[in-house]
């Protein structure tokens, strides 16, 4: 569709595919989460082997203004994220930290966990939970120059600030 806009209109696209995007505001999965680990409760994920990538929102706005200002960019597609791939239990970790509060996770074995949410109906929420997607941002970084200019753990620290706010 944006290839077809670009030959149609003359205009230069660029398709930016973001992972996860966190920060304030954040809605959804990620503030329940951080709810849900704000009130200490106790998760059985301490044993989940996945990789998640994610990009906190300011590195996604940062990575859409040089794909707006770069001449490399146009009819490029790029996908994006902070660059750094962690587990569940890591991100549910290091945003404990970022509140304040310590992570209750215990191990549970996945294919119980499988079968309880395929009984349950949510076989897509463990899945998704439990399981790895990750992309690779080298070619943005590669082609524009591009370096997120958050960690991660500034990300969660913003996050947080937010979440504790509100």
């Amino acid at each position: 569709m944006a290839k077809k806009i670009e030959a149609e209109t003359g205009l230069e696209v660029v398709v930016v595919r973001a992972t996860l995007v966190y920060g304030p505001g954040v809605k959804a999965n990620f503030l329940h989460m951080m709810r849900i680990i704000q009130k200490r409760i106790p998760l059985p994920l301490a044993s989940i082997k996945n990789r998640r990538s994610l990009i906190y929102v300011g590195n996604l706005a940062d990575a859409l203004t040089i794909c707006t200002t770069h001449p490399a960019a146009a009819g490029q597609t790029y996908l994006v994220s902070d660059g750094e791939d962690v587990s569940t239990p890591e991100l549910l970790k290091r945003t404990a930290t970022a509140l304040g509060v310590s992570a209750r996770l215990f191990p549970f074995p996945l294919r119980l966990m499988q079968l309880i949410g395929k009984l349950t109906g949510k076989i897509g929420s463990v899945n998704r939970l439990t399981g790895s997607l990750t992309v690779d941002s080298a070619k943005i970084r590669r082609e524009l120059g591009w370096k997120p200019p958050f960690t991660m753990e500034e990300g969660l620290r913003e996050t947080a600030r937010w979440f504790k706010s509100k």
